[in-house]
């Protein structure tokens, strides 16, 4: 899935409204939100570096870099489901809904990029394992059922939105809601701009 998706889904399953925006309800949603993102948080990060300060065209950086071992041994750390189990186990332990949430959404991110990589999987079993799982199924990659999978991740997220929608019904919120709808896009066109020419 697009880093945006995990964050809408993320947000489906934990943002609440309430008479009161309680303290709580606040840092359940941001844990909640950056449990989704974080696991695709150093690509962005080594993405950048590699583009703005080292030059690398993005060609080079998604066929070269992505699948070097250094990279690799990063995405292997931050898309770890024992480690994130653990988090949620610790969570569950102390009773804290903040944790909770936020493992959990690293938790879905992961199961979803797990079912939805091809050649560009993670090792998600580290550090017991160096195993990849290849899916038949992307998310992206034409070659595997990409249209298909990322036509349903569209109307996922179009449905998610609608509920989000209607859950909450605050001009603040509901713009929230529209721009994560139009970053749900942007990915496309990112890749498209991208590798244009």
């Amino acid at each position: 899935m697009n880093t945006p998706a995990h964050l809408i889904v993320a947000a489906a399953a934990f943002a609440r409204p309430s008479e009161r925006w309680r303290d709580v309800e606040r840092r359940v949603t941001a844990a909640a939100l950056f449990g989704a993102i974080l696991p695709d948080l150093s690509l962005y990060l080594m993405f950048a570096w590699a583009r703005l300060v080292q030059g690398r065209s993005p060609q080079q950086i998604f066929d070269i870099d992505y699948f070097s071992e250094s990279w690799q041994a990063v995405f292997a750390v931050d898309n770890s489901i024992p480690l994130w189990t653990l988090a949620l186990v610790v969570g569950v332990a102390l009773r804290g809904p903040v944790l909770i949430a936020f493992a959990v959404s690293g938790l879905l991110h992961l199961v979803t990029d797990f079912l939805l990589h091809n050649d560009d999987a993670r090792r998600h079993l580290w550090p017991f394992s160096d195993w990849v799982f290849v899916s038949p199924v992307s998310y992206w990659d034409p070659q595997h059922y990409g249209h298909i999978a990322g036509a349903a991740e569209g109307l996922l997220c179009l449905g998610l939105l609608a509920l989000l929608w209607r859950r909450f019904r605050g001009v603040a919120a509901r713009g929230v809601i529209l721009l994560a709808g139009l970053l749900q896009l942007a990915p496309a066109l990112a890749f498209a701009l991208l590798f244009a020419g």
